[in-house]
C-alpha cells in the first residue's frame, strides 16, 4: 500500500499507550476493538483524532485559532499523512432549553424557509423563530414554559422580615439585598407579612422608584435602588436559562418555584402571528410536534422547491433509526446514543470527500434491527471517499469493517499494545479476546428462575405508552426490549420507577462530580484511607488530601502544570516538584504497609483488594472488581471515564444489598463482549442473593441469558407503546410477532450453541 494511502502513527504513548506504531489504511472502514480500558479511545481519539483537529486549526488565522479550542500535542514520535477530521463521538449533546432536534440538525431553520415563502413575499424567516424577538412569544420569551415564585415556599408570612420571613437562603437575615427591604421605610421590619395592607405586600413583592436604599457589607457601604423581592429574583435567576447558573444555585432556586406550559402560546413558543401561517391546515408548530416519519409523508404532498431539501434531511433522520423523534424535542432529553446519530445526521448529506470520520460506538442504544441501518451509512461515508474510524464492540458493526484493530492485551496497565491488526477473518483466528469473544458459541438460557412474586405495573400511558399493563416477576432477571423509541426507557425508567421509588436505579445520567473526584472519593473510600494514614504516622488526616493540606503547592493538588498561551496549544507536562504525585514531599514520607499515599491512589482496584486487610475497603476495592473496573486506579479522574464505566462505578457503590429491585439502564454500554459475560455472572449472583434485577438492554447476549423477557414495539413513537411479547427467551425465539424475536434467531444461528461449561448461573430463586 503507498505511503499516502495509510495513517501512520509512530511511537504513540498517550496513557496507557505503550510505544505504539500502526497504519491504517486509508478510504476504508477500521473498527478499533479490545477490552474497556485497553487504549482505544487513547490511539483514536486522544492521538490520531487530536493531532488532526490539531492540524486542521493551524490552518487558520491566529484570530479566529485564538476562538477555537486549544488541543495539545499527543504524545507520538509522529502521526503522519491525516486528513480533516469529523469527530462524532458521545458527549452529551447538551445544550439549553431553546435547543432542539430541529435547531440541532438545522432542519428547522429550513421549515422556517418554507413558511415564510407561504407567507408570501412579505413573509420573514426570523418571524418563525422562538429564538429572535420577532417571533418568540412574549408571554415565556419563546421557551415554551413559564416559571413562577411558589411565594407559599418563598416567605413564611407568619413572620416579620427581621425574623427571617424571608426563606430563600440568598435574602436571609442581615444579608445585602434582605438590607434593601428592611431599609427601606416603606414596611415596619418587627410587623409579621400576614399583617401587611394589600399595597405593603405589593410594595414588597414588585415595589419600584423611592429614595436610594443604603446598604452595607462587610467590607464596603453603597447605596442602590429600591426593587421588590420577586421582581429581583426573577431578574436575576428566572430572566436567564437556568442551565447557565451554578449546578448548586440552580438547584436551590428550583426549590422555590414551580412551572407549566405558557399559557399564552401553550407551549408553541411562537407568538400569534407566526402561529397564524398554515400549510396543510397546520402551523409551524404542530409541524414540529409530528413524529418526524409523519413530517416527510406530509411534505411529499407540498410543492415547494424548499420542501425538497427538508424532505432529504428528513429521510437521514429516519435512516439512521431516529423517525420517532419530532423537531420539537428539547436536545438536552436525548440519549448519548440518539445524541451521538444525530450528530451523524449533520454529515451523512455532506459532499465532501477526503475526510477521516471517527465513531465512539456510535451502536449505543441501539436495537440490533437499528444496527443495521447504522452500518449502511458507515459503507455509504465510506464509499464517498473518506476514512471511517470506529471504536466498538458490537459484532454486527465488527462484521463490516475492511481492517480491524485490536488493542490489549488487557485493561489499564496491562493493555496499550496492538495485539491484531488485519482483516475480520484472521481476527477470528487470532487468539485474542476479541477474536475468542467471536468465536464463543450462543445459546438460549433454557433452565430459568421461579419468580417469589410480581411487581406490577397498571394502565401505563405516559408519553407514547398506550394502557400498558404488564407484570415483572420479582427475584428474577428480566430484560426489557425494543427498537429505539419504543418506549422501554418510560416504562421502566418513569412509570416503574416512579410506583417503585425504593428501588436502586442505575443509569447513565453523569455522576455529579468536580475534576478533582475519583473512584475512591465517589465510593467513600478517602475518609477511611486518610484515617488509616494518619493513625499510622500520628498526624493529621488533613494531610493525606490532595485538595487540603497535603497537596503540592507547585501544582495546587493537580499533578501537572498547564501552559497556556493565547496564540500556542497548551503544554502539560508533569509537576517536577511532585513528579506528578500530587502531594508534597514529607506526605509521601508517610507509610501505610511500606506504601505512600499516592502510592494508594495509583493502585488499580484489582490491587487494592489485596493491599487492604480492612473488611470495608476490601469490600469497596471488590466491588470494582465485580463490576469490571478491576482496571480503574483508585485516584484516576471520574472525567476521564466513558459513560458506561460511570455507569457501574454507580453500580459497584450500590451491591452488596439484599431484598432489592435492581434496575439498569444499557449496563453492557461499552462493554467488550469478554466483558458482557462478567457482568452476566455479577447480574446472576445479585439475584442469586435475594434481588430483583429489570435491565433495558438491547445486547441480544444479555436477552437470551434472563429469565424473562418484556419485549415493547412493535415500532417507535407513535407506532410503539405496546407490549408485544412477554415470556421466556426460550418462548421469544418462537414467537413472529416480535422484531427482536428475528434477531435473537439470527444471533443463535450464526454463533451456534455455546458449550455447557460456559453457561451462565441457572440457580433456581422458586
Amino acid at each position: 500500500m503507498a505511503e499516502q494511502d495509510v495513517i501512520r502513527i509512530t511511537g504513540a504513548r498517550v496513557h496507557n499507550l505503550k510505544n505504539v506504531s500502526l497504519t491504517i489504511p486509508k478510504n476504508k472502514i477500521t473498527v478499533f476493538t479490545g477490552v474497556s480500558g485497553s487504549g482505544k479511545s487513547s490511539l483514536v481519539f486522544d492521538t490520531v483524532g487530536v493531532e488532526a483537529q490539531r492540524r486542521l486549526n493551524a490552518t487558520f488565522p491566529w484570530f479566529i485559532r485564538n476562538q477555537l479550542p486549544k488541543y495539545e500535542r499527543p504524545q507520538a514520535d509522529a502521526v503522519e499523512n491525516l486528513t480533516p477530521p469529523v469527530i462524532v463521538d458521545q458527549k452529551p449533546v447538551g445544550g439549553d432549553a431553546r435547543s432542539t432536534v430541529g435547531t440541532m440538525t438545522d432542519v428547522y431553520s429550513m421549515v422556517r424557509a418554507l413558511f415564510a415563502r407561504h407567507e408570501g413575499p412579505d413573509g420573514r424567516v426570523s418571524s418563525y423563530s422562538f429564538n429572535d424577538p420577532a417571533g418568540m412569544c412574549p408571554e415565556c420569551e419563546g421557551l415554551g414554559r413559564t416559571v413562577q415564585v411558589d411565594l407559599e415556599l418563598f416567605f413564611d408570612r407568619s413572620k416579620s422580615l427581621q425574623d427571617g420571613a424571608i426563606q430563600y437562603p440568598e435574602y436571609k437575615v442581615g444579608s445585602p439585598d434582605w438590607q434593601i427591604w428592611v431599609n427601606s421605610g416603606r414596611f415596619d421590619p418587627a410587623k409579621p407579612l400576614k399583617d401587611f395592607t394589600g399595597k405593603e405586600w405589593d410594595d414588597l413583592l414588585h415595589g419600584t422608584g423611592g429614595p436610594k436604599i443604603k446598604v452595607k457589607t462587610k467590607n464596603v457601604s453603597f447605596q442602590t435602588d429600591y426593587e421588590g423581592v420577586i421582581d429581583r429574583f426573577t431578574r436575576l435567576n428566572l430572566k436567564r436559562d437556568l442551565s447557565a447558573l451554578s449546578a448548586k444555585r440552580r438547584e436551590t432556586v428550583e426549590r422555590f418555584m414551580n412551572s407549566g406550559v405558557c399559557p399564552a402560546c401553550e407551549g408553541a413558543r411562537l407568538n400569534a402571528a407566526a402561529l397564524a401561517t398554515r400549510i396543510n391546515g397546520r402551523n409551524i408548530a404542530e409541524w414540529c410536534s409530528m413524529q418526524i416519519t409523519d413530517l416527510r409523508k406530509e411534505l411529499t404532498g407540498i410543492d415547494d422547491p424548499v420542501a425538497v431539501p427538508i424532505a432529504a434531511a428528513l429521510e437521514r433522520i429516519v435512516a439512521i433509526g431516529l423517525g420517532y423523534l419530532s423537531l420539537d424535542r428539547p436536545t438536552p432529553t436525548l440519549s448519548g446514543g440518539e445524541g451521538q446519530r444525530l450528530k451523524m445526521v449533520r454529515h451523512l448529506g455532506s459532499e465532501l470527500t477526503g475526510l477521516t470520520y471517527i465513531f465512539d460506538e456510535p451502536s449505543v442504544g441501539l436495537h440490533p434491527r437499528d444496527v443495521e441501518r447504522l452500518t449502511e451509512q458507515l459503507r455509504a461515508l465510506r464509499d464517498q471517499g473518506n476514512t471511517v474510524l470506529v471504536v466498538e464492540h458490537d459484532p454486527d458493526v465488527i462484521a463490516v469493517a475492511d481492517h480491524v484493530v485490536d488493542v490489549g492485551p488487557g485493561a489499564g496497565a496491562h493493555g496499550g499494545e496492538i495485539v491484531f491488526s488485519g482483516d475480520l477473518k484472521s481476527l477470528r483466528g487470532s487468539g485474542t479476546a476479541t477474536g475468542r469473544a467471536l468465536g464463543v458459541k450462543a445459546e438460549i438460557k433454557k433452565d430459568v428462575r421461579t419468580p417469589r412474586g410480581e411487581l406490577r405495573i397498571e394502565g401505563a400511558d405516559l408519553h407514547n405508552l398506550k394502557n400498558v399493563t404488564v407484570t415483572i416477576p420479582a427475584g428474577v432477571l428480566t430484560a426489557v426490549t425494543g427498537v429505539a423509541g419504543a418506549g422501554k426507557s418510560t416504562l421502566i425508567g418513569e412509570v416503574f420507577r416512579a410506583s417503585r421509588p425504593e428501588a436502586v436505579f442505575v443509569d447513565q445520567s453523569p455522576i455529579a462530580a468536580s475534576s478533582r473526584s475519583t473512584p475512591a472519593t465517589y465510593l467513600g473510600m478517602m475518609d477511611p484511607i486518610r484515617k488509616l494514614f494518619a493513625k499510622a504516622g500520628g498526624v493529621d488526616a488533613g494531610l493525606f488530601s490532595f485538595n487540603s493540606k497535603g497537596a503540592c503547592e507547585e501544582c495546587q493538588g493537580r499533578g501537572v502544570i498547564i501552559t497556556e498561551l493565547a496564540f500556542a496549544d497548551p503544554v502539560t507536562v508533569h509537576c517536577e516538584t511532585c513528579r506528578g504525585r500530587r502531594f508534597k514531599e514529607e506526605v509521601l514520607a508517610h507509610r501505610l504497609r511500606d506504601a505512600s499515599i499516592a502510592d494508594v491512589l495509583e493502585m488499580p482496584a484489582g490491587t487494592a483488594a489485596e493491599f487492604f486487610t480492612e473488611k470495608a475497603l476490601r469490600a469497596k476495592a471488590q466491588a470494582l472488581i465485580d463490576v469490571g473496573l478491576g482496571y480503574l486506579t483508585l485516584g484516576q479522574p471520574l472525567s476521564s471515564l466513558s459513560g458506561g464505566e460511570l455507569q457501574r462505578i454507580k453500580l459497584a457503590d450500590r451491591l452488596g444489598r439484599t431484598g432489592e429491585i435492581y434496575v439498569l439502564d444499557e449496563p453492557t454500554t461499552g462493554l467488550h463482549l469478554s466483558d458482557v459475560d462478567t457482568l452476566m455472572a455479577l447480574l446472576d449472583r445479585i439475584v442469586d442473593e435475594g434481588n430483583t434485577v429489570v435491565v433495558v438492554e438491547h445486547h441480544l447476549d444479555v436477552v437470551r441469558q434472563a429469565d424473562w423477557v418484556i419485549d415493547l414495539g412493535p415500532e417507535g413513537g407513535h407506532d410503539g407503546g405496546r407490549v408485544v411479547f412477554t415470556g421466556t427467551p426460550g418462548d421469544l425465539v418462537g414467537s413472529t410477532d416480535s422484531i427482536t424475536a428475528e434477531y435473537l434467531r439470527r444471533h443463535v444461528r450464526s454463533r451456534g450453541s455455546r458449550s455447557a461449561t460456559s453457561s451462565t448461573s441457572t440457580k433456581s430463586a422458586g
